[in-house]
């Protein structure tokens, strides 16, 4: 899920079936557990990775079943969506095919496959927007707060004006931080301050605990809050693999990302290894 970038190609797979081919549409995210998933109810405690994923369906799906002979050869050998027989592994939900399996695949469905892939997918595009999961959970949370009548009215605005890297988050941050540790941009009107702990995922405590931050220019935190950069607890910069590195040298980023941002307290690397862990996409890379 991790690896996933936009204009990735992916084949649906159901009752026997490759019933659908899709583009997607982002890179992986956080999210809760979607709602068809469970009996009832939405299980926001329950957080996993999605990837929004644009689905056509074919009109002629076709099952490998049939076409063993074609495919088998090329199945991977670890991780394979299918057995040898064609049918498929319930534990495995989404795998890298080798591209001569996807190029057979694709024949055997036929020119439908061809148009849809070729036709829709945009090579080097990335996300123009929040993800789709992330705006829904944060607003979820957000109203949480809002109902929350437990909370004083003035902790409820602090935790409110957390979420944007404002208020008193802010100013807790900045008794840690004085620049940013990327750009070295110290002007704080040109500065935000990002959770290493996504607000999303913290308690109102976290969110607003100066420990929980960094001070980013614009550029580096949404670099940072969508996992495509993150950092090592001795200061080295992790850039993830689906960081689009022709983005990272426009942004006038790509050198800076190289070097050593210098060390951390202990309260911000517990944090930080949270981002590592839970935030930062797929495996960790150096620039």
């Amino acid at each position: 899920m991790r690896e996933v970038s936009p204009g990735d190609v992916v084949f649906s797979f159901s009752d026997t079936y490759v019933k659908a081919i899709g583009l997607a549409a982002s890179h992986a995210y956080e999210a809760p557990k979607p709602l068809e998933f469970g009996q009832a109810g939405a299980y926001w405690d329950k957080i996993g990775w999605r990837v929004d994923v644009r689905f056509f369906e074919l009109r002629d799906p076709v099952k490998p079943a049939d076409n063993m002979n074609v495919l088998e050869r090329w199945l991977p050998e670890k991780y394979a969506p299918l057995l040898p027989s064609g049918k498929g592994l319930q534990a495995v939900y989404l795998t890298l095919l080798p591209d001569r399996f996807a190029e057979e695949l694709m024949d055997l469905i036929g020119r439908e496959a061809r148009i849809i892939i070729d036709g829709h997918r945009v090579e080097d595009r990335i996300e123009s927007a929040p993800a789709i999961g992330l705006i829904e959970w944060e607003t979820h949370e957000m109203e949480n707060v809002l109902r929350d009548i437990k909370l004083p009215e003035t902790t409820r605005q602090a935790v409110v004006m957390a979420r944007r890297g404002q208020g008193i988050f802010k100013q807790n941050v900045q008794r840690i931080e004085r620049e940013c540790r990327v750009t070295k941009v110290d002007q704080i009107e040109h500065l935000r301050a990002s959770h290493c702990k996504p607000w999303r995922d913290s308690s109102n405590e976290d969110r607003l605990n100066g420990e929980n931050g960094l001070l980013l220019t614009p550029d580096v935190d949404h670099l940072f809050d969508r996992g495509f950069i993150s950092f090592e607890d001795d200061g080295e910069i992790l850039v993830s693999p689906v960081a689009h590195r022709e983005s990272l040298r426009r942004m006038g980023l790509e050198g800076a990302l190289s070097s050593n941002v210098g060390g951390f307290t202990e309260g911000q690397k517990k944090f930080l290894s949270f981002h590592r862990e839970s935030v930062f996409l797929a495996a960790r890379f150096k620039l």
